[in-house]
């Protein structure tokens, strides 16, 4: 039986940790060792931009300290992932090459959609009923150093994910200077996030009822609740009353209590306050904390990735869901959607031995098609930019910053002129293999988004024929689709440059 040792590594906004698993096709995988270091690294970052040259060595040390343990455990693939601490950093790619060259460990650094869709994943592999328990109204809330995700879910499906700017790190530095002062500390917290907290309410709550809360992360279940959990659950009377007793006590008798730094402790009240806040708002009587974080989300992608374990859950359909929602909110004609969406999907599987891309890229295309009108919410003048403009705000679970850009340029380059590599200067970043990518996607949605230009759905199937160097569409239609064939022109032009093969059009005859 294969077995591979994996190592999931976490730098974290106030620790660094690691987790060793055994993985197998038999048996899934298991945990072999967990360590952790407690380094506040969000301090200073949030405020300055930069992180200090004695905290770069000391994330040094304790990644040369990993490598070690990998070698002595026989690892053999790793991933190591860092999350707010370096993503909001000025100079991260500066930092990230000092890292790799004195350790040899090369880290990833997650967006925040990318890094909240792998701890959710971490859920899913603990838990069996998980699939089960978001038939109805749940909520996963993540509080981070740096910020707070709440992902609402229903009937199996991501209803919406959204990011708040009030982690415990933040908080705590935010209000240092004020706490000295004020003897409810709890209230000043409570009154900084509650114009976020109203927010969020007003706009993703409104009618729906959350039945189930699920705290993410092992902060809370490791230094507070950690004797007084049962089935990994706390009904609201528990919670309170742990809280009112956590909130009476100085950061010093925390951490003597729990066996933690004073940095560390200072965090608890914080973590508490937030998590009270939205037990408040969402009604719930009881809440389920797991214990895990995103140190097994990162296992449980690679092992899904690899084939160790197939996942109950689809997530990738969490993604197609939250890309669908954003369309919704920003009014894209439904029908529209679909129609394009079918035919581009259409072109892509039939072009597989042309194009080189593959399952990844085919959802991306997809969820392009789902946002290429966005822009119309905002200006019927300048689509094509407002649409960039909104899916680049916007974060989309699951997906990085690198892949949301291509989607957003695919989508910009849509219906605007496409601008070549040499003067591809408003793309930022952009390597040649993102830009090949983009060109691709951009001339499929081209074509795809042409054929349905009246949003009639007049082509009601189209049959995809590649012969050697020629790709015959023959659309079927029991309308009139003149204009669709007219316009059409541009965009094959643009489709064979970019392919290299000759588009052939034709219209299905009818009897």
């Amino acid at each position: 039986m294969a077995v591979t040792t994996f190592a999931a590594i976490d730098i974290g906004s106030y620790e660094i940790s690691m987790k060793v698993f055994e993985m197998a096709k038999k048996n899934g995988f298991r945990e072999l060792n967990d360590v952790r270091y407690q380094l506040d690294l969000g301090t200073g970052v949030y405020s300055t931009g930069k992180m200090s040259m004695e905290k770069v060595d000391a994330v040094c040390e304790i990644l040369i300290d990993f490598k070690r343990m990998m070698q002595d455990f026989g690892v053999t693939e790793y991933r190591a992932c860092a999350t707010s601490a370096l993503r909001e950093m000025e100079n991260p790619v500066i930092v990230l090459e000092q890292i790799f060259r004195r350790t040899g460990v090369r880290v990833e650094v997650l967006s925040n959609a990318e890094q909240h869709f792998l701890g959710y994943k971490s859920i899913a592999a603990i838990e069996a009923g998980f699939k089960k328990i978001i038939q109805k109204g749940t909520a996963i809330l993540d509080v981070g150093g740096g910020s707070v995700q709440v992902s609402l879910f229903d009937k199996d499906a991501l209803v919406t994910t959204q990011s708040l700017r009030m982690g415990s790190v933040r908080i705590r530095d935010r209000l240092r200077e004020l706490e000295k002062t004020n003897t409810h500390y709890d209230q000043l917290v409570e009154e900084f996030i509650r114009n976020d907290l109203m927010s969020f309410q007003r706009l993703f709550l409104k009618d729906r009822t959350i039945q189930n809360l699920i705290i993410m992360g092992d902060f809370l279940t490791d230094n507070i609740f950690r004797d007084r959990l049962v089935d990994n659950t706390i009904s609201r009377d528990e919670f309170v009353s742990r809280y009112e007793y956590v909130i009476s006590k100085s950061e010093e008798e925390l951490a003597e209590e729990m066996g933690i730094d004073t940095e560390y402790a200072a965090l608890v009240a914080p973590a508490m306050v937030i998590t009270r806040c939205f037990m408040n708002i969402f009604d719930t009587e009881t809440i389920w904390m797991p214990g895990v974080s995103l140190l097994d989300g990162i296992a449980y992608d690679f092992a899904e990735k690899n084939r160790f374990i197939k996942s109950a859950h689809n997530f990738e359909n969490d993604i197609l869901v939250a890309a669908r929602n954003i369309s919704k909110r920003y009014s894209s004609a439904k029908s529209h959607l679909q129609g394009t969406t079918d035919l581009a999907l259409g072109i892509f599987d039939s072009m597989k031995k042309i194009h080189g891309m593959g399952k990844r890229e085919r959802l991306l295309l997809q969820i392009a098609v789902m946002l290429h009108d966005c822009g119309k919410y905002i200006s019927m003048g300048d689509v094509a930019e407002c649409s960039y403009r909104i899916i680049m705000a916007t974060e989309i679970i699951g997906l990085s910053t690198e892949e949301r850009q291509i989607i957003a340029s695919a989508v910009r380059y849509n219906t605007t002129e496409f601008v070549y590599y040499d003067k591809f200067d408003g793309e930022a970043g952009v390597d040649i293999d993102r830009y090949l990518l983009t060109a691709k996607l951009a001339a499929i949605l081209r074509l795809a988004n042409a054929m349905d230009r009246s949003h009639y759905q007049k082509v009601k199937g189209m049959k995809a024929v590649l012969k050697d160097r020629e790709l015959q569409l023959v659309l079927d239609s029991d309308r009139d689709i003149s204009l669709e064939l007219g316009l059409l022109k541009d965009k094959v032009s643009f489709f064979e440059e970019v392919f290299g093969i000759r588009l052939v059009l034709r219209r299905k005859r009818r009897v």
